[in-house]
């Protein structure tokens, strides 16, 4: 008889110190992942996404200090060149700031690493030449020479620094979504695990409490009793940390950062796509390549197939106004289309539906520059793209980008708090977790130490 008490003590001893131990690493691995996530995986990601909108932000600044300096500041357009210069200086310094975050994030991969240094010259390049077109257009009768500088620096922006910035989001944003994979994997198999332990255990204490019963002609032993309570306790909480612990890294990974990914992407798109009016009204001899650009990137944003810039305006209206009706309706694709499919918390559809509507009136924009232009108003065209008075084309701008900030606002502030949560999910309950199964072995301990006694 004392063999088998002492049989099913080691049995309960030897399960409650393997629970223990898997609560115990599970959560400190949990945690470890929550750091992983919002002070590597989340903010390397956001900073790719980051340079590629300065990068596109620096390059529309500086068609715009060149299409308002006039003939060598003769005729110039002051409030736009002004504000133009400022912006120039702001997005240079942040390009600056990525490429430093960037670097130390790129540490450790071969291909991130050449990219970053790949950027980082072709950087230093396009600098050169946009300093010399500034400084050709800064001469009486230099915008020739000035223009040829921007082509070749607008030319490297598009063949080599944009795409570079693309693969380092691709790249980021992949080794957060494995690392996302990674841990949801692996929770799940801790939570197999801890529930089988416990199982166990809770077979065992049952297995013991009846054999004492039978042994001794006592109905319930109080020790192994309250064994029993903590150890269903621990289950219940074990599981419950590891599973809001899934559930929170699934609202922070895909409910909450892919929006922000695709929302960083549109601002850097309609950022590129603003940049591309300026170069229009800029460079005569480019001008139909840089209205099948600005299509381009409004079909990225809300897609219309067939749409010309004659047709979009009416085709959009069309199609949004079937949208109201009808959210299922597909008439519609781009990057608009995969955040009005991925709303999920409260507010951000109407936000997303406000996006949206401020865009149209933007495109509206557009169509007057290019009819300006064409009917000879081109300085009013240029007072009208780059104007900052109400009703102008940036104030329009500005507001589109504003509504677009509220809807990355919404899933950046999710995103934080489910990160919150999570952490708070593990520190709250990984010590009663990893508490209650060295409770339950000291409760069997002394609960047995009595019936063992009587052998003595």
């Amino acid at each position: 008889m004392p063999a088998r008490l002492r049989l099913l003590r080691a049995a309960t001893l030897l399960l409650t110190a393997t629970l223990t131990t898997v609560l115990l690493v599970a959560g400190l691995a949990t945690l470890g992942t929550w750091s992983s996530v919002a002070d590597r995986d989340a903010p390397r990601t956001t900073s790719a996404a980051d340079l590629k909108l300065a990068l596109n932000d620096m390059d529309a600044q500086a068609a715009n200090i060149l299409l308002s300096n006039g003939d060598a500041g003769k005729g110039r357009l002051q409030t736009p060149y002004t504000k133009a210069l400022g912006f120039y200086g702001d997005a240079r310094r942040e390009i600056g700031h990525d490429l430093r975050t960037l670097s130390v994030a790129a540490q450790g991969s071969g291909g991130d690493e050449k990219t970053v240094e790949s950027l980082t010259d072709d950087f230093a390049e396009y600098q050169e030449l946009i300093g010399r077109a500034l400084e050709n257009d800064g001469h009486p009768g230099g915008r020739p020479a000035a223009l040829t500088d921007y082509r070749r620096a607008t030319d490297l922006l598009r063949t080599r620094l944009l795409p570079a910035a693309d693969t380092l989001v691709s790249s980021n944003d992949a080794a957060f979504d494995t690392e996302y994979l990674s841990a949801r994997s692996t929770l799940s198999a801790q939570l197999v695990t801890v529930s089988a332990l416990g199982v166990l255990l809770l077979a065992v204490l049952g297995v013991l409490q009846w054999y004492l019963a039978r042994s001794f002609r006592r109905v319930l032993n109080p020790g192994v009793l309250a064994a029993t309570v903590c150890t269903l306790l621990t289950v219940i909480l074990g599981s419950w940390m590891l599973s809001a612990s899934a559930d929170h890294l699934r609202v922070a990974r895909h409910d909450a950062f892919d929006s922000v990914v695709a929302l960083s992407r549109a601002r850097a798109i309609a950022y590129d796509a603003n940049a591309d009016e300026s170069r229009y009204l800029l460079d005569p001899l480019r001008r139909g390549q840089y209205a099948d650009s600005f299509l381009a990137k409004s079909q990225a944003l809300y897609g219309l197939k067939g749409a010309t810039l004659a047709t979009y305006d009416a085709e959009l209206a069309t199609s949004w106004q079937a949208y109201e009706t009808d959210h299922h309706d597909l008439r519609f694709t781009g990057e608009f289309r995969r955040e009005l499919d991925n709303i999920t918390f409260p507010g951000e559809g109407a936000a997303a539906e406000r996006t949206v509507e401020t865009y149209a009136v933007y495109q509206l924009d557009d169509r007057r520059i290019r009819a300006l232009l064409a009917a000879g108003r081109g300085r009013e065209a240029a007072e009208f793209c780059m104007g900052w008075d109400p009703d102008t084309s940036n104030a329009h701008f500005e507001t589109w980008m504003a509504a677009l900030d509220t809807v990355s606002g919404i899933n950046s502030a999710h995103f934080t708090s489910s990160v919150r949560d999570g952490r708070s999910t593990v520190n709250d309950l990984l010590p009663w977790a990893g508490g209650l199964p060295a409770a339950a072995a000291l409760l069997s301990l002394l609960g047995l130490r009595p019936r063992l006694a009587e052998f003595h």
